[in-house]
């Protein structure tokens, strides 16, 4: 008991020392009662904190008399935080968008701001639990499911294996026992689940998901010289151009995304501002890994 004491120490602290290397990084100040506040602890116990702190990471900050705060200093290295804006941003977002509370949150001063973007239904967590359980104990489900085919709603079996995220929308990867073929389902479009029994379908023949293909991915060609330099900057471009590793199965959706699949000349060139270079590549390459896999399931359906 007293080795396991000794680690959640360890934990507690460690994390008190995180709050004041985020203060510090983010906000530029933090103080010993915002320490004692958010932890439940004695101003003097957070003065051990700040002590502490300053030992590991001399140079970071200063105590400001006038403010009765300790400062971040223009030698401030993070020892504890991830040098990450793009996290940073994140969780601005999740804030805002209702995903985190603020007491979820270390943030104290954030500035005004905004994040435009068009309200979708949420998923239940029951529901995303019934994937998450069959995709690890490799089962087949059976879900209420609305599609946007034009099928009528109501129940499918599917086996999922994976999940998959694109322009704000959550997908569930998955072999459909009605087509048997391996599809993609909408998250947030799944009603209810519930289990049939174990999965009967090998997720190695799913080739579309297990390969991946390069998108070269450039500036349109259409834009002026100096268009497409932002755009390369902006992209961060290596000899104007941008490879990026993608699974068959997914490359649709950053393609539809971006339209960059659109003709050239159809389109705006600052509303198509990069374009696919191996469009025709990436299309055969995954209409050809799409047939194998339905041939390949096919011919394990006629061995059963």
């Amino acid at each position: 008991m007293a080795d396991e004491s000794e680690q959640i120490l360890k934990w507690n602290v460690r994390q008190r020392l995180e709050f004041i290397d985020f203060r510090l990084f983010w906000e530029g100040r933090v103080s010993r009662p915002d320490i004692a506040k958010l932890f439940g602890i004695s101003v003097q116990q957070a003065s051990g904190d700040v002590q502490l702190y300053q030992q590991l990471a001399p140079g970071n900050m200063d105590y400001d008399v006038a403010l009765k705060r300790y400062t971040r200093l223009p030698s401030f290295r993070p020892v504890f935080t991830a040098n990450s804006a793009d996290r940073h941003l994140l969780r601005m977002v999740a804030l805002k968008n209702g995903w985190m509370t603020k007491d979820e949150t270390w943030f104290d001063g954030l500035p005004s701001y905004e994040v435009v973007s068009l309200p979708r239904r949420n998923t239940e967590p029951a529901i995303l639990l019934g994937v998450l359980d069959a995709i690890r104990l490799k089962q087949e489900i059976e879900i209420a499911y609305q599609s946007m085919t034009g099928a009528p709603h109501g129940a499918r079996n599917i086996a999922p294996h994976a999940l998959a995220h694109s322009a704000g929308r959550w997908y569930v990867r998955a072999w459909s026992r009605e087509h048997n073929d391996f599809r993609d389902y909408h998250l947030s479009r799944i009603g209810s689940t519930s289990v049939s029994g174990e999965a009967e379908v090998d997720f190695s023949l799913d080739y579309e998901w297990n390969h991946l293909i390069d998108l070269v991915i450039i500036p349109n060609p259409e834009l002026t010289p100096e268009r497409q330099k932002a755009v390369v900057v902006e992209y961060n471009m290596v000899d104007n151009a941008l490879t990026m590793p993608i699974r068959l199965s997914l490359a649709f959706y950053l393609i539809n995304e971006y339209n960059l699949d659109v003709p050239g000349g159809a389109l705006d060139p600052l509303k198509q501002q990069i374009v696919l270079k191996n469009k025709d590549q990436v299309a055969q390459a995954r209409d050809t890994s799409r047939e194998m896999s339905r041939q390949a399931l096919a011919r394990a359906q006629r061995a059963t």
